[in-house]
């Protein structure tokens, strides 16, 4: 019997999936087998008598699906942070997040007084194309209130098919009446990466998730800058990785790729030896080799750390900030069945190219810098890592606990970022900077 599955890096903050992953269940044989099956199904009894007696004799009756998917939670709760149970609809959202596009407005929304309040319009979507401003409040969905609903159900009311009406009734600062607004769905893509040049001679990238538009949005980006700068211009790149906390394993896998010319990218092992995989680099740096400075924190995570690790060991970039989450293991998605959900199981380790396991440790930084941080905000800037997190697999060797994951608001406070950008223009200097290829891990 063989299980097909769904591979991925679990985030910090959401699972999603992509690499398709086939492996055997190892037989048991002989005397193994039976002592394995016997303490196995005189459990599966002590499961079913309980059950049943909960089923019988407590209080009020229950529901009996929410009594198994209690069971299974539980079951899986208790091997790690990072397995789960997922309902259909966890699963369908997760896959929208996979994704990286789905059926919608496109705007970004935020709760305020139990209305919604539209932070921002996304370029060239319906909703731009509508008129939608920052600042509005949307009091109704199709002529049903918002009010009273969670931030979750109005944006699951506000996307659907594609080519769908929806009306929106709104407030607006200045208007003597609500606003109604007829909309027509359309394919609204999450852009994970946004870019910007910093003076005239350095690219900044900020990349906030992994989904599946993500390297095509940092070759877009990287094209972007080089039209707007010249790419002769050109002092180096900022990678800006921090309090993103992951994504997909083959989008980590090809954003290194992108700018690595061969070698080992990361490697998984799973509980067998011969579950181990390898990704390599293939040839071609798409910043042909200009100084890279990547930006970490305590926020960033999985997929952000494969990058960060990968980089960091071949010497391809110096990496700034704070020590990163620390989050080292690879879940599988395993669909149960139509209108069954999904499992989300905790299968292997991941490791940079140098054999370095991040799990409950973390990439420490090149060049640690601390942010200043404004005192109201002091408690809760701080993440304590994937070491903090109960049940979580334990690190090989010492564990290390979370570091700040500050990012101010404002690029004129923010002196993690001003410290890459002076490493790249050679108004300071630091021995971590450049870094030197000759001693990066060999190919």
């Amino acid at each position: 019997m063989r299980k097909t599955s769904l591979v991925f890096l679990g985030a910090v903050a959401g699972a999603v999936a992509t690499l398709l992953a086939t492996q055997p269940y190892p037989p048991l044989v002989g005397s193994a087998a039976r002592a394995a099956a016997s303490d196995t199904y005189r459990e599966l009894n002590l499961f079913g008598d309980v059950f049943e007696r909960v089923r019988a004799d407590y209080v009020e009756k229950p529901d009996d699906s929410k009594l198994v998917e209690s069971a299974i939670n539980g079951m899986l709760a208790g091997l790690d942070p990072h397995s789960s149970y997922m309902d259909p609809k966890s699963f369908r959202d997760m896959q929208v997040q996979t994704r990286g596009e789905f059926g919608g407005l496109g705007i970004e929304v935020t709760m305020e007084d139990g209305l919604v309040k539209v932070v921002a319009p996304i370029d060239d979507t319906p909703a731009a194309k509508a008129g939608i401003l920052a600042n509005d409040i949307i009091t109704h969905l199709d002529d049903e209130a918002v009010q009273g609903l969670t931030l979750n159900q109005a944006v699951d009311k506000m996307r659907g098919p594609v080519n769908t009406k929806i009306k929106l009734t709104i407030m607006r600062k200045g208007a003597d009446k609500p606003i109604e607004v007829t909309i027509v769905r359309d394919v609204i893509r999450v852009k994970s990466v946004r870019s910007h040049p910093e003076g005239d001679d350095v690219g900044y990238i900020r990349i906030t998730q992994f989904n599946e538009q993500t390297t095509d949005g940092l070759k877009e980006a990287i094209n972007d800058l080089n039209n707007q700068l010249g790419a002769d211009k050109i002092k180096g790149y900022v990678v800006d990785l921090r309090n993103n906390p992951g994504g997909l394993l083959d989008q980590a896998i090809s954003v290194s790729d992108t700018f690595l010319d061969k070698g080992e990218i990361v490697s998984t092992r799973g509980r067998n030896p011969e579950e181990t995989q390898r990704f390599n680099a293939r040839p071609g740096d798409m910043a042909k080799g200009k100084p890279l400075i990547v930006l970490i924190n305590g926020g960033s995570a999985s997929a952000s750390e494969i990058v960060a690790g990968a980089l960091q060991d071949h010497k391809r970039a110096t990496l700034v900030g704070t020590r990163s989450f620390g989050k080292g293991s690879v879940q599988t998605i395993i669909p149960l069945g139509a209108g069954n959900g999904a499992l989300r199981l905790t299968t292997a380790r991941y490791f940079t190219p140098s054999g370095r396991s991040i799990q409950a440790k973390g990439i420490t930084p090149d060049i640690e810098v601390l942010q200043d941080v404004p005192d109201d905000l002091k408690a809760r800037t701080d993440t304590k890592g994937e070491a903090s997190l109960r049940g979580h697999l334990k690190a090989e060797g010492s564990e290390e606990s979370g570091s700040q994951s500050y990012v101010p608001p404002d690029e004129k406070d923010d002196t993690a970022l001003k410290t890459a950008l002076s490493l790249l223009r050679g108004t300071t200097t630091n021995a971590a900077f450049p870094p030197n290829p000759k001693t990066a891990v060999p190919n």
